[in-house]
C-alpha cells in the first residue's frame, strides 16, 4: 500500500455484497486492519429500511455456491440486511448515513447461472442508483470501489497484455452488464464529482469460489470423490467441457488488498481510473485443472467433451497489464497460484483428508510451468 494512504483506523466501510464470495474476503481484509465494516447482504443484520427478501440475490453468493467454502467472518463486521435489488436510493442513502460511511465497496452483482435481464439489474442498474446516491450526499465525498472484471474486454489485446486504455468489446451478458457499470461510475467522477474508481480483475480464486464457476464446480467435484474414496467407492470421472483457453488470475487474498490500497489512496491518484487487477499472464486452464487433481492426491479421471455442454461466448486467452496498479496503487500479486489452489480446495475436501496435508511440502507450479 503507497505510504500516503489514509489510516484505516476507525475507517468506516460499508461492503455491498459483504456474505458473498469476495466480498467476505475484502470485509475479512478491512475489520483485521482496524477498520469499521458494514457488510451488507439479503440474508444479513438489521434491515436498514429495503425489503429483506423477493427478488434475485445480488448480495452473496450465487446460487449453487457450497456453504461450507465461504471465508470466515469478518472480525468486527457488523451484518446489514438489504435487498439491494429492491433498495430505493433513499434506502442506500440511509444506510449510508448510518454507517457514516467513508467507503463504499460494490462487491454485489450476478454473474453465475442467471439471465442477461438479472444481471443487467444486478451489475448496471444497481450501479447507476449508487452514484446517483453518492452524487447527492452533502459532506466529503465517499470513495467508492466498484468490482469490474476482465471480461468487459472482451478478447483484449491479442499478442501482448490488455490495459486499461484497450477498448472493451465484451463477448458475453456478463461482461456487457459489468461494462455499464464501470462506465456508470466513471461517468459519475467524471460529470458529478463522485469519488469512484474501477478494479478491473481476472479470474478470482482462493476459498469460496462459487459452484457455478469453472474452478468451483472441479473443486466440488473433488470433494465429492474424496468422500466417495472415503466410504470405500470409486472416485467418479471428472466431466469438463473442452479446456482450451488460456486466463489471467489473481488470488481473492490480492485481490482484496488491492481493493483496500484502491480505498485508501489519494483521490488524484485513483478517482475516475480503471485498473487492472491480475496475475499479469495468461495461464492454460488444462493445466490449472490438473494440478488441483493433483493437489487433492486423488486418482480421478478427467474427460474433456463437447456433449452436451452449453455454447460459450468467451474468448480463448485473457492477460492483463497491472502495471498501473503497480504505479498508482504500489500493488502487486503476492500469492502464488498454488497456495490459492490450496485455499480453494481445502474447505471442500474431508477434515483431515491426507493428500492435500502432504502436497503442501510439494514444490510449487507457477503459471509458465502449468
Amino acid at each position: 500500500m503507497r505510504s500516503d494512504a489514509r489510516p484505516l483506523a476507525g475507517l468506516s466501510v460499508v461492503v455491498l455484497g459483504g456474505s458473498g464470495f469476495l466480498g467476505g474476503h475484502i470485509a475479512a481484509v478491512f475489520s483485521q486492519l482496524g477498520a469499521r465494516v458494514h457488510a451488507v447482504s439479503r440474508t444479513g443484520g438489521p434491515s436498514t429500511g429495503g425489503s429483506p427478501s423477493g427478488g434475485p440475490r445480488t448480495d452473496g453468493p450465487p446460487s449453487g455456491e457450497s456453504p461450507t467454502a465461504r471465508p470466515g467472518p469478518a472480525l468486527h463486521a457488523v451484518p446489514v440486511r438489504l435487498d439491494l435489488l429492491a433498495a430505493a436510493p433513499q434506502d442506500i442513502a440511509a444506510l449510508l448515513d448510518s454507517a457514516g460511511a467513508d467507503v463504499v465497496v460494490n462487491a454485489a452483482g450476478r454473474a453465475w447461472r442467471a439471465g442477461e435481464e438479472e444481471m443487467a439489474a444486478g451489475n448496471a442498474e444497481l450501479v447507476e442508483r449508487l452514484v446517483a446516491v453518492l452524487a447527492e450526499r452533502p459532506g466529503p465525498p465517499v470513495r467508492l470501489v466498484q468490482l469490474g472484471t476482465v471480461h468487459e474486454y472482451g478478447a483484449g489485446a491479442p499478442d501482448t497484455a490488455t490495459g486499461e486504455d484497450h477498448p472493451p468489446a465484451p463477448v458475453s451478458a456478463y461482461g456487457r452488464t459489468k461494462l455499464l457499470g464501470t462506465r456508470a461510475v466513471l461517468r459519475a467522477a467524471s460529470e458529478r464529482g463522485v469519488d469512484g474508481v474501477v478494479l478491473r480483475l481476472a479470474n478470482v480464486l482462493g476459498a469460496g469460489v462459487p459452484e457455478g464457476s469453472l474452478f468451483g464446480r472441479v473443486a466440488a467435484h473433488l470433494g465429492a470423490a474424496a468422500r466417495a474414496v472415503e466410504r470405500g467407492e470409486s472416485a467418479p470421472e471428472l466431466r469438463l467441457p473442452p479446456l482450451r483457453a488460456a486466463r489471467d488470475l489473481v488470488d481473492a487474498g490480492d485481490a482484496a488488498a488491492a481493493v483496500l490500497a484502491a480505498a485508501t489512496a489519494p483521490g488524484a491518484a485513483v478517482t475516475g481510473r480503471v485498473i487492472n487487477v491480475g496475475r499479469g499472464e495468461a495461464v492454460p486452464v488444462r493445466g490449472l485443472i490438473q494440478r488441483m487433481v493433483s493437489l487433492s492426491g486423488l486418482d480421478v479421471p478427467v474427460a474433456e467433451t463437447s456433449e452436451g455442454a452449453p455454447a460459450r461466448a468467451d474468448v480463448a486467452r485473457q492477460r492483463l497489464d497491472i502495471a498501473r496498479a503497480a504505479r498508482l496503487l504500489d500493488w502487486r500479486p503476492r500469492r502464488r497460484l498454488d497456495d490459492s489452489l490450496r485455499d480453494l480446495l481445502a474447505p471442500v475436501l474431508p477434515p483431515g483428508h491426507a493428500p492435500i496435508r502432504a502436497a503442501a511440502g510439494a514444490p510449487d507450479m507457477e503459471g509458465d510451468a502449468l
